[in-house]
């Protein structure tokens, strides 16, 4: 007798760097990404909103920095490409109101290790923090959002690099990919949505055909047999879009940083916040510990929990689950992954192990990972796979 095979979909959702939320997780990693340059000790908490030619920025620091934040952030809209006036935002002509002020003396005595009290650099928050990954796509992440994430990111490339023949593109964006699933594995894509904003006179028709294009691009042909439905700018219309369109905040698009809805996600957001905070570095070494996992055959996906105290360096918990894919049980995973030595959940010792306070010297920054995903891309220290050999033998 055959096998029947389990088939279900399964959609995520990307958004461009010119959607409003994206804009302000930009600005906020563009201020970490200041004052880590001056300041590797800098403590930073940038939280923005963008409206109709305004920004606002707020939130708390603790830095020798000197930056123009006014510039920074007209910079970071500019590069982003909001240079007309007529779009409702731009960044010659938006108000620009800097409230920044000094962090919490309270919970600078909880992180910083001179002042705790076991004289160790604590968690700079409670909470609980995921990573995921998954052997589906070579970059070991999801396919519907690795690949939402490649149609966007396309699209703007487009829009930069060739700004007179796609004129018509602006920087508002968002896509919605479906993929059909057989025993847990992608096997077709079956559904595109993208609303990409636009000039008054574009005719819809040129944006489906280049989206067309854009998706043979960048999802594998493996993926791209059997119909596709198309949805593109299904309202018929975008031009009133960005921040005039719509109100941005920091930290609003945390499926779309992470996973696409697969697997768990623990509510914190990344953007703004420096690496003491391990709702950002604890999610990045979460990933970095799944991603060799997974890289090492140890299991088909790997998802890995870990849970803090404010101003207490070790985990309060930790839980590894791969699915019912794992070569070996999750408990001796688990104990691997705590006990073996090869991985450290400290703060400070996940700063050490990825380098967090020190982006522009390894070739990176934070703010580039504040748009199509923290997650997936080679240029990042999470998404090293160099723990493989150490993770195979002891797991003999």
């Amino acid at each position: 007798m055959s096998k029947i095979k389990v088939r279900h979909l399964f959609t995520s959702e990307s958004v461009s760097e010119g959607h409003p939320d994206k804009v302000c997780d930009q600005i906020s990693d563009a201020v970490l990404d200041a004052c880590l340059e001056q300041d590797p000790e800098s403590r930073v908490a940038s939280e923005n909103l963008v409206t109709t030619d305004l920004v606002v920025m707020s939130g708390e620091l603790t830095t020798q920095a000197v930056v123009d934040w006014e510039k920074l952030a007209r910079k970071v809209v500019r590069d982003i490409g909001y240079n007309d006036a007529a779009v409702g935002f731009s960044a010659d002509n938006c108000k620009v109101f800097v409230c920044l002020h000094k962090q919490s003396a309270d919970i600078s005595l909880g992180v910083t290790a001179a002042t705790s009290q076991s004289h160790e650099q604590g968690a700079g928050d409670q909470g609980m923090m995921f990573g995921y990954a998954t052997n589906e796509t070579d970059e070991f992440m999801p396919a519907p959002i690795h690949y939402a994430h490649k149609v966007v990111e396309r699209l703007a490339q487009l829009r930069h690099e060739q700004p007179r023949k796609y004129r018509y593109l602006r920087p508002d964006a968002k896509s919605q990919l479906t993929f059909l699933y057989d025993d847990g594995r992608p096997v077709g894509l079956r559904t595109v949505v993208v609303s990409h904003q636009h000039t008054p006179d574009m005719p819809v028709e040129w944006l489906e055909k280049l989206v067309r294009k854009v998706v043979k691009e960048v999802v594998p042909a493996r993926f791209l047999e059997g119909t596709i439905k198309y949805y593109v700018n299904p309202t018929g219309r975008f031009v009133i879009g960005g921040p005039h369109g719509d109100t941005g905040l920091t930290g609003r698009k945390i499926i779309v940083d992470t996973y696409g809805g697969v697997g768990c996600h623990g509510g914190g957001a990344f953007s703004g916040k420096d690496p003491s905070k391990v709702d950002r570095s604890a999610a990045y070494m979460s990933r970095y510990v799944a991603k060799n996992v997974v890289a090492a055959a140890l299991a088909d996906k790997c998802e890995i929990q870990v849970a803090y105290a404010i101003g207490v360096a070790r985990p309060l918990s930790m839980n590894v689950d791969t699915f019912g894919t794992g070569r070996i049980s999750d408990a001796k995973l688990a104990d691997i992954v705590q006990n073996s030595g090869i991985f450290d959940f400290r703060p400070a010792e996940i700063i050490k192990a990825l380098g967090l306070k020190y982006p522009q010297k390894n070739g990176w920054c934070y703010r580039e990972a504040a748009a199509y995903g923290h997650f997936g891309r080679k240029k990042f220290p999470w998404e090293k796979t160099d723990q493989i050999a150490a993770l195979k033998k002891a797991a003999k």
